[in-house]
């Protein structure tokens, strides 16, 4: 289980870095208020989700 969330949570901060190679002028519209929030709701419920879909494989292995 603590794969399934680690890589959950690095797999959403890759995303959420990768447009900071984008121009400065279009990083206002990606890193708005409510893109912020939405990856900050990911980052609590994303793990939560990807376990309970996850069960049968993390318990059998």
């Amino acid at each position: 289980m603590i794969i399934v969330v680690t890589s959950t949570w690095i797999v959403l901060t890759a995303l959420f870095l990768a447009p900071s190679a984008l121009p400065a002028a279009w990083q206002y519209y990606i890193y708005s208020p409510a893109t912020v929030c939405l990856w900050l709701l990911a980052m609590m419920f994303g793990p939560v989700i990807l376990v309970f879909r996850k069960w049968s494989w993390i318990r059998h292995g």
